[in-house]
């Protein structure tokens, strides 16, 4: 068997893979790093088919801390990421998020809004009167209010991706195109992986970055992750009348969220309890027509008359146990690190966790305690409290 020798061998090429090995680069150049990504085109990715939405309103201190960190990344991406005379262009549109707020969801709402606040956040709280006023299209009727975030917003996945994969390659990394199908240990160490073209790559640390997926690359080594891929629908919709400015990210009680795209169409989706479970990546247009539109059209009237133009759906990876990320080592095998289960945050999560994952590798002090995340709550079965999950 064809054996390659690396430091590091991250198992998926995503936002989390290609994030975490240009930290690792960065931090120590001296090191071998090789990702290993079965689909280079990235046609099935959840980071290429997500929503591309980063936001500062969550409920957890940690949360909120990762995605400050995002928004000072991405604006900066261009710069940081530039090789050569090639900048990679991430057209961060920070048009907002704007999240609704039932009567039963205040108390709650009013925490998490408390503590964005506490932590810098720029968020403010809508009455209904003052959701009408910014966004005459919606009907506010059984609203206790909103919180609306200007600096949340929206960018393009595609050139994130590849800015950190072409970064990271620049640096010395290699991106290998192949399937691990297992991890290999050696009692209760790894040793590297197996690729279903026959090689064998050795390492004294590998990362389990697989996504949807992650599950699956988990129990080669036998161990049980709480991780689900769960199909996700978006519907790209050319409504007749047009709002007059963008709209933000607007997430209703219900869970149907919305927001303006380029070219005057409007991006719409909803997760639900009974979504399927497993890797399909059909959509359905009756989805959208029998349980989304009279839903849209009653919060939005103006919308009852539209043209649904296309959808796609892809896959969150989701942890079944509390919908937050797992980060860290593995306690029961030395070398094996984890970034799965991020249940639809991923994306934005990203810049955070490649530079944590990174310095958990190299042994250095973590710029921002993520400890929170650790694997040891899944063996323990100790689930973390977050709400408000889109």
């Amino acid at each position: 068997m064809l054996e390659t020798a690396f430091d590091v061998v991250i198992v998926g090429g995503g936002i989390m893979g290609s994030a975490i090995a240009f930290n690792l680069v960065k931090l120590d150049n001296r090191l071998r790093v090789a990702v290993v990504e079965k689909d280079p085109a990235y046609t099935r990715a959840s980071t290429t088919l997500s929503l591309s939405n980063a936001r500062i309103q969550f409920s957890l201190r940690e949360n909120i801390e990762m995605s400050h960190y995002a928004f000072t990344v991405l604006e900066r991406f261009a710069v940081e990421m530039a090789v050569n005379d090639s900048a990679p262009q991430v057209s961060f549109r920070r048009e907002g998020n704007l999240f609704l707020i039932s009567p039963a969801g205040r108390a709650e709402a009013e925490a998490s809004f408390n503590l964005q606040r506490s932590l810098g956040c720029r968020v403010d709280w809508f009455s209904p009167p003052e959701i009408k006023e910014r966004f005459p299209l919606y009907n506010v009727a059984g609203l206790a209010g909103a919180t609306f975030s200007p600096d949340d917003g929206h960018f393009d996945a595609h050139a994130f991706l590849m800015g950190y994969r072409s970064k990271a390659r620049s640096l010395g990394a290699a991106f290998i195109q192949d399937e691990v199908v297992a991890i290999e240990t050696s009692g209760n160490r790894v040793g590297g992986v197996r690729l279903k073209s026959g090689k064998k790559m050795t390492a004294k640390f590998v990362v389990n970055c697989a996504g949807a997926w992650a599950a699956e690359i988990a129990r080669s080594a036998g161990i049980d992750l709480p991780v689900q891929p769960v199909k996700r629908q978006v519907f790209a919709l050319d409504t007749k009348i047009k709002p007059t400015a963008p709209l933000p990210l607007t997430v209703l009680p219900s869970g149907l969220y919305f927001r303006s795209e380029t070219g005057g169409l409007i991006l719409l989706g909803k997760s639900m309890e009974e979504d399927p479970v497993g890797f399909d990546f059909s959509w359905d247009d009756k989805r959208f027509t029998d349980l989304l539109w009279p839903e849209l059209a009653e919060f939005v009237p103006a919308f009852d008359t539209l043209k649904l133009i296309r959808g796609w759906a892809g896959l969150y990876a989701v942890n079944t146990l509390d919908g937050n990320a797992i980060l860290g080592e593995w306690p029961e095998l030395k070398g094996l690190f984890l970034a799965n289960g991020f249940s639809g945050h991923g994306l934005q999560q990203g810049p955070a966790v490649g530079r944590y994952l990174a310095e958990l590798i190299t042994d250095r002090t973590p710029t921002l305690d993520l400890s929170k995340f650790s694997p040891e709550r899944i063996l323990e079965r100790h689930p973390l409290s977050e709400s408000g999950l889109v």
